[in-house]
């Protein structure tokens, strides 16, 4: 954190992609402290269902913003970040070191590069420019966008159409650049204090984690914590409603549909789910080191990271 220096280590990627066991490694080899950077588990509600480390886990190092809130109470990226930043700067003052590790992109982006306020875009806007997009092709789209705003012209990743027309809505709705907003907000970790690394197991092998995950969370009684959380009649647009899984176990439970099914769905939308995480972070972190997930060759995908950590597999 700036004005602490922190040593901040950061573990992202896709659901099922072995994060939680590499920082659980990495934090008992040096000591360090694990902090939440996944949307859904800062939930206390559904331990089961959002894979959150058990309490065994937690023994073996100190866990930050796991379970902190309640179902009825939405936290924005926002509102992690701010809690985040304090907690660093609580592990910073220990002397610690803080790995930050999670699937929620918008909190890796957030911490490494800030959070704009940045006004909304009208849906005419928005509109206008997808039309745009469909008219010109990528090419010429992004040369046009060079001309307002060259810094997101020339980062973002060729075949990235969503942050292309993003960039290219907020300078229509603003007359500022996206990257000017984002300038404009200090990240609040600088780029001297952290490292990061991408967990990202062959497509294939994901998918098969998170079948096995969902079919194992159903042997555990995933169905009783969803129970206990529909049976709060809360608002279904609060994010914990949304948490992959509630619907169809819900309609399980409901008796809509049988067991057999709410697992497919459930599986279904998580193998879907993966494949946007996976799409999301290799266009928005293209220079993080990739690693397969494969524990015992950690050390020979990316070497200077694990030496830095002072992490051995082996």
């Amino acid at each position: 954190m700036k004005g602490a220096r922190a040593t901040v280590r950061l573990i992202a990627g896709p659901t099922a992609g072995g994060k939680t066991a590499l920082a659980l490694d990495i934090a008992e080899a040096i000591g360090g402290e694990i902090v939440n950077a996944d949307s859904m588990q800062i939930y206390a509600d559904l331990r089961i269902l959002t894979a959150r480390p058990s309490r065994r886990d937690e023994m073996r190092a100190p866990h930050h913003l796991f379970g902190v809130a309640d179902a009825a109470d939405a936290w924005s990226v926002g509102r992690w970040l701010t809690a985040a930043a304090a907690v660093l700067r609580e592990i910073a003052a220990r002397g610690q070191t803080a790995i930050i590790v999670g699937g929620t992109g918008l909190y890796f982006r957030a911490l490494t590069e800030g959070l704009a306020d940045i006004p909304p875009v009208s849906p005419a806007v928005r509109a206008f420019i997808a039309a745009l997009y469909e008219d010109l092709g990528e090419a010429a789209f992004r040369a046009r966008l060079a001309r307002v705003d060259l810094a997101s012209a020339t980062r973002i990743s060729s075949g990235d159409r969503q942050r292309l027309t993003r960039a290219f809505e907020v300078h229509a709705a603003t007359g500022r650049g996206l990257s000017d907003w984002r300038s404009a907000v200090g990240a609040p970790l600088a780029a001297a204090d952290w490292r990061g690394v991408i967990l990202d197991p062959p497509r294939a092998e994901l998918y098969a984690r998170c079948n096995a995950r969902l079919s194992s969370m159903f042997d555990e009684g995933v169905h009783q914590e969803v129970a206990v959380l529909a049976a709060r009649n809360l608002d279904p647009d609060l994010p914990a409603m949304k948490a992959l899984g509630v619907a169809p176990i819900s309609a399980f439970l409901r008796g809509e549909i049988s067991r057999e099914e709410a697992l497919a769905r459930s599986q279904g939308d998580t193998r879907r789910y993966v494949k946007r995480q996976s799409t999301w972070f290799r266009h928005q972190t293209p220079d993080w080191p990739r690693l397969t997930g494969r524990r015992a060759t950690l050390s020979q995908e990316a070497p200077d990271f694990m030496h830095q950590l002072g992490y051995d597999p082996s």
